[in-house]
């Protein structure tokens, strides 16, 4: 698939590449993006470049992993949105925010984005949210985003060597009033 530029009123979506790659390493060096997330870390240079130069656009051309740098209309980067592909019509949703535009909603407008263009052009009928229990600041985004909170799965995510419990939640079209590409039927009540 081709990348696709997403806009709102306050932000741009659009894939990163090798122009990126200083704003992500200096985004990137941030110790909550580091403890909270399961980037490298430490994150060096070399893997910004992966990042930008390979992991992001190979992503978009197998259809494997959908990747937005979120942008503010002047151009600065506010945070990285991707939707990875785990299972048929499904997709897992990753996001983190630059230390500077966090509290302002970018993060929460990005991912509503997102999933709505995942659910009308992609065929995916459903996101998974997962963040390492404790994460309250993914846990605050993915309820602003309108994503039923599941459960905690148990030692299901390994960061640094250790393995960690997490919280999983999922968002579905219809949450978004909008069609699924297969029918749904909800377990009786």
């Amino acid at each position: 698939m081709d990348p696709v530029t997403l806009t709102t009123d306050r932000l741009l979506l659009r894939t990163v590449g090798p122009q990126d790659t200083d704003a992500v390493y200096d985004a990137c060096q941030d110790p909550d993006i580091q403890r909270w997330t399961l980037i490298p870390s430490p994150y060096l240079r070399e893997h910004a470049e992966s990042f930008t130069e390979q992991m992001a656009p190979d992503g978009w051309a197998d259809g494997s992993m959908f990747t937005f740098g979120v942008f503010l209309h002047s151009g600065e980067l506010a945070g990285m949105l991707g939707i990875t592909m785990r299972a048929l019509s499904t997709g897992e949703i990753g996001f983190w925010a630059t230390k500077r535009h966090r509290s302002n909603g970018y993060i929460t407008e990005a991912a509503l984005t997102a999933c709505r263009w995942a659910f009308v052009h992609a065929a995916i009928d459903r996101v998974e949210w997962r963040a390492e229990v404790g994460n309250r600041a993914s846990l605050a985004v993915a309820e602003r985003v309108g994503f039923t909170i599941e459960g905690t799965l148990r030692s299901a995510t390994t960061h640094n060597g250790i393995r960690r419990d997490t919280w999983i939640g999922s968002l579905l079209p219809s949450d978004l009033a909008l069609p699924s590409t297969s029918p749904y039927l909800p377990a009786p009540s």
